[in-house]
């Protein structure tokens, strides 16, 4: 889906959008119930490894997949990754091959499964006890903030610098996943994502406060450039691409996890050949492409950089401890 104008506050004078809100209100009154009374009446299961939470307050977006993968790669050897596997048809918990079907285990899993040892489970419970009888010194899990099952023993909340949590209200109403109290009391520190302010709710809790941004592994290609991304922000992509230098003839949006379908490729492919340009996506859309594709669409491959990672590698070090 694509997230709602009204979801950033920018629409919130108009009085269809106001009625809109009103008229979600409710919902969103179940739906953070419900959220509030799974934690209450749900038991967390201690592993018997450290558990490392890569979460976030609001629906997609906020850059949680490269902050538990810079996480990862601080950790070292042992550190496994887990996560649900959404968009995938596996339950698990499976251990994903790097090479798997994406429809089977999720484009994200695919990218952390590129770096090492990578789990999927419904239950994640039972993920984190497959991923420990195989040899692993710590879960990282990638999302789950929401998820009470585990216990967590450091929950880093990523938060986009531009984006922020919206209008502060939950879904649907707005972007959050839960009332923002909630998620503020249980999270350990904050990742600020991006170029901006850090916000003053996240200053007022106290907690330690992270920043970090994607930076590209390499130059874009050359020349002009058909982008295109199926991702919760896409025109994040396309800022980036721009910032390093790309030339963009057309930016192309499309809805998180879009499974790309061989008439949309030629489309794409036919749309790049009359303008001369190179296809270029995101690293997680490649991983949605058929195998014949990915030879023909260049990854736009970034990765998160902490500003201080020295204070990254002492809030892991003390969860690890």
């Amino acid at each position: 889906m694509r997230a709602p104008l009204f979801w950033s506050g920018e629409a919130k004078g108009r009085d269809a959008v106001h009625m809109l809100q009103l008229a979600l209100a409710p919902v969103s009154w179940v739906y953070a119930a419900a959220a509030a009374g799974r934690r209450r009446w749900t038991v967390p299961t201690r592993a018997a490894a450290p558990v490392i939470c890569v979460g976030n307050l609001t629906l997609g977006g906020a850059g949680k997949t490269p902050v538990a993968r810079a996480v990862r790669a601080v950790l070292g050897a042992g550190a496994h990754v887990l996560l649900r596997g959404y968009g995938g048809r596996e339950k698990g918990p499976l251990n994903v091959a790097a090479d798997a079907d994406f429809r089977d285990v999720g484009d994200e899993a695919l990218l952390h499964a590129r770096d090492g040892p990578t789990w999927i489970a419904r239950d994640r419970v039972a993920g984190a006890k497959a991923a420990i009888a195989a040899g692993a010194r710590v879960i990282v899990m990638d999302d789950g903030f929401q998820n009470p099952t585990l216990v967590k023993d450091l929950a880093l909340v990523v938060v986009d610098a531009r984006a922020g949590v919206g209008n502060r209200k939950v879904f649907p109403a707005g972007p959050l996943r839960e009332r923002l109290a909630d998620g503020l009391a249980r999270a350990d520190a904050f990742v600020l994502m991006g170029e901006g302010e850090a916000p003053d709710w996240a200053a007022a809790t106290g907690k330690p406060l992270l920043r970090a941004h994607l930076a590209p592994l390499a130059a874009p290609p050359a020349g002009p450039l058909i982008a295109f991304a199926g991702i919760a922000r896409p025109e994040k992509f396309f800022d980036g691409l721009r910032g390093a230098g790309g030339e963009i003839a057309e930016a192309i949006p499309y809805t998180d996890h879009h499974p790309f379908d061989e008439g949309e490729l030629r489309w794409l492919a036919t749309l790049a050949a009359e303008r001369g340009a190179t296809l270029v996506a995101t690293e997680k859309d490649c991983a949605r492409l058929a195998p014949a594709w990915r030879g023909r669409i260049t990854a736009f491959k970034v990765a998160a950089h902490f500003e201080d990672e020295a204070a990254l590698a002492a809030l892991l070090a003390k969860a690890v401890r």
